[in-house]
């Protein structure tokens, strides 16, 4: 258990950063404060990760969340939903079906050295996932509740805009105009490694395109905060 505080980025907008080690694979978790409920840009890895972001709300006196966003489907923006009980959950209207495959499968500790047995690519993934879940009897996958195609706006005002991208077809970007702030997922990352060939790279192109909007913080979910043209040096 990582005992970390929410970290204000601007106004609205706090971050339960990401976990350094980069075998942890534990993804940043975003927070949009608002009266009318919060909104949590994705789910954190685990549910003993979503436990550790729901406490720190608390001890911040933040508004329970609302509203959970997930930036894209992967394992570590969305393994910790079952903790977050009563939320509207949103997605890009692809996730669904990619996440209904995800929770057919039989996630158990056998099953994931099975897996890499099969395909040793997958072990730094696999890996970590046994890491994040001691006890698979509690991983329930959540499917959304809402979905959207291109763009959805949220009641407290936060946008939701499709980008896709080579990292995972659903991904999509979170602003809060009240703050100025981008929460960007993994949106510009390349495929994640066991589907990376040597010509994936990060998406320059679209990196480019986003900062072009100039907002005053892009958050991405495996870096710290980056203010303005800051972030034009994203995470390879």
């Amino acid at each position: 258990m990582r005992e970390e505080k929410l970290q204000r980025v601007a106004g609205r907008v706090f971050v339960y950063p990401h976990d350094p080690d980069p075998d942890a694979i534990g993804a940043a978790v975003g927070v949009i404060a608002d009266e009318r409920g919060s909104v949590l840009i994705d789910a954190g890895n685990s549910p003993a990760h979503a436990r550790d972001v729901r406490r720190a709300i608390e001890q911040a006196g933040l508004p329970a969340p609302r509203w959970l966003v997930y930036t894209h489907h992967h394992w570590d923006h969305t393994w910790g939903a079952s903790v977050w009980d009563g939320v509207e959950v949103v997605a890009h209207a692809s996730a669904t079906a990619i996440l209904a495959g995800e929770a057919e499968r039989p996630w158990s500790h056998q099953y994931l050295r099975d897996q890499v047995g099969e395909d040793p690519k997958l072990g730094p993934s696999f890996r970590a996932r046994a890491l994040a879940v001691p006890e698979f009897s509690e991983l329930r996958i959540v499917l959304p509740h809402t979905t959207f195609e291109d763009m959805l706006t949220l009641p407290t005002g936060v946008e939701l805009r499709y980008v896709g991208g080579n990292h995972a077809p659903d991904s999509i970007v979170a602003v809060d105009p009240e703050s100025d702030v981008m929460l960007l997922g993994d949106c510009y990352f390349p495929p994640p490694f066991h589907l990376r060939t040597e010509a994936d790279t990060t998406d320059f192109a679209m990196v480019r395109r986003l900062l072009r909007e100039r907002h005053a913080y892009y958050v991405d979910s495996h870096s710290a905060p980056r203010k303005g043209q800051s972030a034009a040096t994203p995470k390879g």
